[in-house]
């Protein structure tokens, strides 16, 4: 799911981040060469504050600095994972379980690469969705992008 070099933005950032009592949920490089955009998502358990984004921003860049992915200039966009939050290790999965999910694979399984469902469980090396009534092992190895389907309720 992730590139050799956002793995190694990410992990630089998962050895920081419990000092800063957050969750990277995800790291993102996106645009050009010349110009990428290396956008980092954080949570926490309450959820994350503007205040927190922008503290976020000044230990996320000393771990850029140090670490310096890419010889030029690049643009960081720091932000929390919103009402799309994507899904990226075994606890996420584990974390939603009865939550909807969208997947999209690699390679196409049983004819689809795009899955839309429940997750209904998770272990080491793959999640179980429920779509269309039927249970799909979908291993994380062969997943392109996943994230929870958003929900509002208006109701409330």
């Amino acid at each position: 799911m992730l590139t050799a070099t956002e793995t190694k933005i990410l992990r630089a950032l998962e050895e920081a981040a419990p000092d800063q009592e957050v969750e990277v949920v995800l790291v993102e490089i996106v645009g050009s060469r010349r110009n990428p955009t290396i956008r980092v998502y954080l949570d926490t358990e309450g959820g994350v504050s503007f205040d927190e984004l922008t503290r976020a921003q000044t230990w996320i860049n000393e771990v850029m600095e140090r670490i310096d992915p890419f010889p030029g200039a690049y643009m960081l966009e720091v932000s929390s994972p919103g009402i799309d939050r994507p899904l990226r290790t075994p606890e996420h999965f584990s974390r939603f379980a009865g939550k909807t999910a969208q997947i999209a694979m690699v390679e196409p399984i049983g004819g689809r690469a795009r899955f839309t469902g429940t997750i209904v469980s998770a272990d080491d090396e793959r999640v179980v969705l429920a779509v269309d009534g039927e249970d799909m092992e979908l291993p994380y190895s062969d997943m392109k992008k996943a994230h929870l389907k958003g929900e509002i309720d208006f109701n409330s």
